[in-house]
């Protein structure tokens, strides 16, 4: 790009493919810059002029500054960055500019441990649904044997991976001992990208320190809420969040229904106080929704809300591998779509025996209220809904 075309965008102003940056941004905003254009459509970033698209120009020396661009570029951001540099001397100083190319990758681009999109003439951080739409352009899929952007094996709680390998009856002090990093690459927990190990998506949320610390696991934990009424427009009575590794989010999903307190019953001379429904029939739905989620539906959680009827349990997704609803209730064959976090849930004691936790759901709340659970999997909504009513057709059991 020549300078006339250069001052012709910058008379234009700022707008989705045109940013304007002052030289003491380096690094920080200009890498931001660069980041969100590469992600979004490709651009032109212009150094040197201020948001109102007056030219102050750069002081320093033009061949520095150069330098420390093309450095940005190779080895700034998450990725090498295709782009054309320019500079041209306005007055007694330099205007500097950045032509960037849309990114060709398998996954976004990141500057640190954050990605950047353009929205209007700003370069921002995307909002979940945003962050969605950026990996669906890229066509990343996120499973969980896919790596996750910006992880080292030092987000992982090593003493997390030890306790679950000692409930494999594994000898860790039997020789040889395998090395720690080949350990976690023969079990899933990390694997190699361009030579440098990082986690998996499995390693991180059944291993992590922090799983939701980087921005594809964001929103990988339980979100709770209790209402006072049959619907979403009644008034919130409690809400809370369940984060943390899987079976973390399950305990603390079970310690939330706790907290909502029993169900008092009265009877001809004592009260008697029941939970809301089955412990076990809440944590088999608990367990349900975070093994079979959808984990490449990004901004979306899992979602419990009680309400004065009902539980619902809706899992991001749609139900895997070709099941139906009819099948996944009467327990048919299971088919799981992360057989590495199913298995872990297994080891810790979380999930029964594959395909069998429907069917005990259905028998938990038969006996309890003589209910029986309902699913809805919505292809549009890419969603799925467990329904366990709290009003049955006879009362509770002691």
């Amino acid at each position: 790009m020549e300078w006339t075309e250069v001052h012709e965008r910058i008379l234009s102003g700022e707008d989705e493919k045109t940013e304007f940056k002052l030289w003491p941004a380096f690094p920080k905003k200009v890498a931001e810059a660069i980041c969100a254009l590469a992600n979004s459509a490709g651009g032109l970033l212009v150094i040197g002029v201020d948001d109102a698209g007056e030219i102050r120009g750069v002081e320093e020396d033009p061949e520095i500054v150069q330098e420390r661009l093309t450095s940005l570029l190779q080895t700034g951001l998450s990725a090498p960055v295709q782009a054309r540099l320019g500079h041209q001397t306005v007055g007694t100083s330099e205007v500097h500019w950045v032509e960037v190319r849309h990114l060709q990758r398998p996954e976004p681009l990141r500057y640190g441990d954050r990605f950047y999109v353009r929205r209007g003439r700003a370069s921002v951080e995307p909002s979940s649904a945003e962050l969605q739409d950026l990996f669906n352009l890229f066509g990343f899929i996120l499973t969980e044997e896919q790596i996750v952007p910006g992880t080292l094996p030092g987000d992982l709680d090593l003493e997390v991976f030890d306790s679950f390998l000692r409930r494999l009856s594994l000898d860790l002090e039997e020789e040889p001992r395998l090395d720690r990093l080949d350990d976690l690459r023969n079990r899933g927990a990390v694997a190699l990208d361009d030579g440098v190990a990082r986690l998996t998506l499995y390693g991180l949320l059944c291993f992590g320190r922090q799983p939701q610390s980087f921005p594809p696991t964001r929103s990988a934990w339980v979100q709770l809420a209790a209402y006072a009424g049959e619907d979403r427009a009644s008034e919130v009575l409690l809400s809370g969040e369940a984060k943390g590794r899987v079976d973390e989010q399950v305990e603390r999903s079970l310690g939330w229904l706790k907290s909502l307190g029993l169900r008092e019953e009265y009877g001809p001379i004592v009260r008697t106080d029941h939970p809301l429904l089955p412990l076990r029939a809440f944590r088999e739905a608990v367990v349900n929704a975070v093994v079979h989620r959808d984990y490449a539906v990004l901004g979306s959680k899992v979602l419990i809300e009680v309400f004065r009827d009902r539980i619902d349990v809706t899992s991001p997704g749609v139900l895997p591998n070709h099941t139906t609803v009819a099948s996944a209730l009467a327990g048919g064959h299971p088919r799981t779509r992360n057989e590495l976090i199913a298995n872990y849930l297994m080891v810790r004691g979380l999930m029964e025996v594959r395909g069998r936790g429907l069917p005990i759901i259905a028998r938990e709340m038969r006996e309890w209220n003589g209910t029986v659970p309902e699913m809805v999997s919505s292809d549009e909504g890419r969603f799925v809904r467990l329904t366990l009513k709290l009003v049955g057709t006879r009362s509770p059991r002691s």
